[in-house]
């Protein structure tokens, strides 16, 4: 056992997570990764554990077919809603277009397990450097020093973990491969070869996986390869039959290559390359190549709150002052940075996006499959990409989505009869874009596809990148826009365009006859996401000098869709297509707000009425018990920032550190998700700086109270700017504007407007 110290003064810093104490649990390592690959450290001096990650790690594409429904089954549920019966609809909706069971999770790529021959630990301590994204441990073994650092190197694609020790006998240890069963049946197979090579191979499997009560083919997964060389000073390395030992090493330099066949054909040889160019380069080189290529991107932001916090005490520590009542703005700003340091290990150009878990997974079967939730969960993972300037980091999400757009062509012609693209609630690595629920509450929406083109939109109004809306952007909105305008169908109740099924996703109302039920005619989101990409589509012809047929059709079906936002007799925005009774007043899900966030349809400068109902809307889902989970409380961080209202922010920052945050800070829905962190990051953001509004950049438009001094530098604002902010006494004492572009516009602080002219590549200071 290691002896744990927490009357420790050693300094931790107030950019670091750190523990006096090894973790005895998954949720208590801390994460490193590249985009690609990652490991979870548990910094055990003894018997350490690093369970090893790859965002390809998936159960095969099998040739599964979509469900059977067709227009006419459309139409049956479209005529049972007419009539009221809601419960048929439901039926309909799962029978016809519903595959019943979800299959595939995201897995595991396996574990390092070095079991060393220490004696005596002492003065031990571990630490995550988000700045660096570098993992460090260091103790005394029988009084001499050792240390181990560890990162995931994104320019040499490669796992490095590196010890050394200034003990006479050196380091003695062994180490070894393994990859859980699955279901009872071994995953991969391990060996060693004379020349110091440690390898794991196999395929991914789901033996667990149903699929219409079929046995999941266990054959068809990605195919994976491991390697493990050591390149040591002192001592020797020496190969046993399926491990490596360590005998008298003053200094191992452990590497490790992982590759698939869903990036490479050849995997192995792509793992030959890497190893050989790892070999040849000098270890320090390695690292602050690694380093200086992470910084280049986490160093784009600095964000600090200048106020006293106890960062002498471990971050588990502080975090369980906290969840008694303390404050500690240190670790506000370090959660701040640390969604920050979890994107940029998630997800790089070239990766896959993040999943549901990032790609931090234990699993062969893991929690909601740790796949891609397409109702808020996958979007809220990118929301801080542009405003925190990580704007590349949108490439994996991008990728993704033209992919379920490819493939949702074909759902909507063959399933809707509706030209463009179908996108479901959730979808897998494969991007199948069929409907995936036994029921349709939390699997029957239909908003999904408009929810993730906005990223795309808001990635060309941050960027102004006019490539990128020609050749990526107006694509795929046009895809969506024109599945959306073909679906619309005519509400006889008043001559309107409505989206018909339509739900607000995994939530219920009763029906007359006091039954749960969840599909409708017009769901506040769906009509709310219809508009949006109706009028970003129309921006984008205009911007684009592109005229047709098309966009004559969408203006005109703009015109005739009802509003999104309808209030209710309590003034609340309704959240379907009548005043129905909730089954769940306090719903963690905020659908009926989309429009107002993450859209910007609702302004305080515009909408002063519908501002106000959107506050009554949130306080009574909190009212009754609304925000339970993690990511759905940083949602209301968002929502507040956007109501201007620094103190309600501050107080959903605290009961998320309270409530939804593991002593390692990964979020807990429970169990961990990480779209909570990424919420999280973005909340702060918008807390600091807004520009959703045309022409309009709010700064510090909800600032605590609480926040008296500091600064953040590097946020970014739509239409090309960068944006400095410097606080003093709780109020603006300057911020610092670049433009990329010639711009005119109105900045607003409290209550003062300061309409300015912005010359590209000037810099403006607004003092106060």
């Amino acid at each position: 056992m290691v002896s744990c110290n927490r009357a420790s003064d050693r300094v931790g810093g107030a950019d670091v997570l750190w523990d006096d104490c090894p973790a005895t649990q998954w949720e208590e390592a801390l994460p490193l990764g590249n985009g690609r690959l990652g490991m979870m450290v548990f910094g055990d001096p003894r018997h350490e554990h690093i369970q090893l990650n790859d965002d390809a790690m998936w159960p095969g594409d099998t040739s599964w077919d979509g469900p059977a429904g067709s227009p006419a089954g459309l139409a049956t549920i479209r005529e049972a809603l007419i009539s009221g019966d809601h419960v048929l609809a439901d039926s309909l909706l799962v029978e016809h277009f519903s595959r019943k069971t979800v299959l595939r999770s995201h897995q595991t790529l396996g574990d390092l397990f070095i079991d060393f021959s220490h004696d005596s630990i002492s003065a031990y301590r571990r630490e995550l450097d988000p700045g660096r994204a570098v993992h460090t441990v260091s103790f005394r073994s029988a009084g001499s020093p050792v240390t181990q650092t560890a990162f995931v190197s994104h320019p040499r694609q490669a796992m490095v973990i590196i010890y050394e020790t200034e003990a006479p006998e050196g380091l003695n240890a062994t180490l070894r491969l393994a990859r859980p069963d699955d279901n009872g049946f071994p995953t991969a197979v391990t060996g060693t070869s004379d020349d110091g090579l440690l390898w794991m191979r196999g395929e991914v499997t789901q033996r667990g996986g149903k699929f219409d009560s079929r046995p999941c083919p266990v054959t068809t997964g990605v195919r994976f390869e491991t390697w493990l060389r050591i390149a040591n000073d002192g001592g020797e390395v020496i190969s046993h039959d399926g491990y490596l030992e360590l005998r008298n090493v003053k200094k191992a330099n452990i590497y490790l290559v992982s590759n698939t066949s869903f990036y490479h054909e050849n995997f192995q040889q792509q793992n030959r390359e890497e190893m050989a160019a790892l070999l040849a380069l000098d270890p320090d080189s390695l690292m602050e190549e690694h380093v200086r290529a992470h910084r280049a991107l986490y160093s784009r932001v600095t964000f600090s709150l200048d106020l006293p916090c106890p960062d002498t005490l471990p971050t588990d520590v502080r975090l369980e002052r906290v969840r008694q009542g303390a404050q500690d703005p240190g670790l506000e700003a370090l959660l701040f940075r640390y969604g920050r340091y979890l994107l940029i290990a998630s997800s790089r150009p070239g990766t896959n996006p993040a999943n549901l878990q990032g790609l931090w997974n234990p699993y062969i079967e893991a929690p909601w499959n740790a796949d891609y939730h397409l109702n808020i969960n996958l979007q809220m993972n990118y929301w801080p990409a542009n405003p925190t300037n990580l704007a590349e980091l949108n490439m994996p999400l991008f990728g993704y989505i033209d992919r379920l757009l490819a493939n949702g062509r074909v759902t909507a012609q063959e399933n809707f009869g509706c030209r463009g693209a179908f996108v479901p609630h959730a979808s897998d690595l494969w991007a199948p874009t069929w409907l995936r629920a036994p029921t349709a509450y939390w699997g029957c929406s239909f908003g999904a596809g408009g929810w993730l083109v906005q990223h795309y939109w808001n990635h060309y109004r941050y960027t102004l990148d006019t490539a990128f809306l020609v050749e990526r952007a107006f694509p795929a909105i046009e895809a969506v826009a024109q599945f959306y305008s073909d679906w619309l169908t005519e509400d006889p109740r008043d001559g309107s365009l409505i989206a018909s099924p339509s739900t607000s996703p995994e939530n219920r109302f009763f029906d007359a006859d006091g039954r749960p039920v969840a599909s409708c005619m017009g769901s506040a989101m769906d009509q709310q996401v219809i508009a949006e990409v109706f009028d970003n589509y129309l921006e984008a012809c205009r911007i684009l000098g592109i005229q047709g047929e098309l966009g004559d059709t969408i203006a005109a079906r703009r015109e005739r869709l009802r509003p999104g936002f309808v209030t209710g007799s309590d003034g609340r925005i309704l959240e379907w297509d009548r005043e129905y009774e909730e089954t769940e007043p306090g719903h963690r899900h905020m659908s009926h707000l989309y429009g107002f966030h993450p859209g910007s349809a609702i302004s305080p400068e515009r909408d002063s009425a519908l501002f106000e109902a959107v506050r009554k809307t949130i306080e009574y889902r909190l009212d009754h018990g609304g925000a339970g989970t993690g990511w759905s409380r940083t949602w209301l961080i968002n929502c507040s920032a956007r109501l201007l209202d620094g103190a309600m922010a501050h107080e959903h920052i605290q009961l998320f550190l309270q409530r939804s945050v593991m002593d390692n800070l990964f979020d807990t829905h429970p169990p961990f998700q990480i779209d909570g962190n990424f919420g999280y990051t973005a909340g702060i953001a918008e807390m600091l700086l807004q520009s959703y509004e045309d022409s309009i950049v709010r700064l510090l438009p909800a600032l605590p109270p609480a926040w008296k001094n500091g600064h953040v530098k590097g946020l970014r604002a739509t239409g090309g700017l960068t944006v400095d902010i410097f606080r003093r006494d709780g109020r603006l004492e300057k911020a610092i504007i670049m433009p990329e572009a010639d711009r005119t516009l109105t900045l607003i602080y409290g209550s003062s407007k300061f309409p300015v002219s912005l010359r590209a590549g000037k810099e403006y200071v607004l003092e106060e």
